[in-house]
Order: structure tokens, then sequence, then C-alpha cells
């Protein structure tokens, strides 16, 4: 698919904008995928990862770096992986996967 490219798809995509004076909007490059929602498929990697963009730009590394662990780890392991990225997890099994692992860090 043309969509997949180097990183895996949009699902791992995240976006920051920055602006003047410190503001800055944090957001998946993909959008809210409205068609995905109702079943559960959607990956939430990319928002995730935003909000990492986020929280190192307000000074909060430790926590991100805790979640951003979680994340990889999740995806490295592959039990836990939505099905954009060759995996079987609705995106509230690989979420609360991610927040198992934030939980036991």
């Amino acid at each position: 698919r043309p969509d997949r490219g180097l990183i895996g798809g949009l699902g791992l995509a995240p976006s920051g904008n920055m602006g003047r004076d410190g503001l800055a909007l944090y957001e998946a490059v993909h959008g809210t995928a409205d068609d995905l929602v109702e079943k559960n498929k959607g990956n939430p990697t990319a928002l995730l990862m935003s909000g990492l963009m986020m929280l190192r730009h307000l000074d909060l590394k430790a926590e991100a770096d805790k979640i951003e662990k979680a994340i990889l780890d999740t995806l490295k392991e592959r039990k836990y992986v939505t099905g954009d990225i060759g995996g079987r997890a609705t995106n509230p099994e690989y979420t609360a996967e991610i927040c198992r692992k934030i939980l036991a860090a």
C-alpha cells in the first residue's frame, strides 16, 4: 500500500506544529480515522507519539520516556498490535497493554 512507506503507515506518524512564543499543536498526521473508530481498529500510535512530543515540549521528559518505552516495547513484542501493522489487536487491547507496561514500570 502506498501509505505504508518507510515508517509503516500513517497510524505511526506523529506531528507537531510549532509557533511563536512556545505555542505548539500536536496531532496524528492521519486525522481521526472515523471509519475505524466504531470497529475499534484504529491505530492510536501516532496520537500517542504526538503526545510524547507535547510532553517533551512541556519539559516532562521523564514522563514521555516512560510512555515511549511502553509503546516501543508493545510494538516490539507484537502480541498486541493493530491490523494496519500486521497484528490482530483492537485499539482498546493495544492501549491497555501500553497502560499495563506504564503501571508496571
